[in-house]
């Protein structure tokens, strides 16, 4: 698990739906902080976090975070 890949995974899905990451944090009940540092690649979301950002984009765990 490549926190940098993550982190551009991450960042596009949120900036292919349009959103902020004020808005993401919102909707899905994760600080703007640990956002900022899961789309920086500086740390990876822990299983729950996970569950909510993956749920929000409409794509599966292994999709996300596991794809090469």
């Amino acid at each position: 698990m490549n926190p940098e890949l993550i982190g551009n995974r991450l960042t596009e899905l949120r900036k292919n739906a349009n959103k902020s990451r004020l808005q993401v944090a919102k909707d899905t009940g994760i600080t703007i902080s640990a956002l900022s540092n899961y789309e920086n690649g500086l740390r990876i979301p822990r299983d729950e976090a996970k569950q909510r950002i993956a749920g929000y984009y409409g794509v599966s765990i292994d999709e996300l975070f596991y794809a090469s």
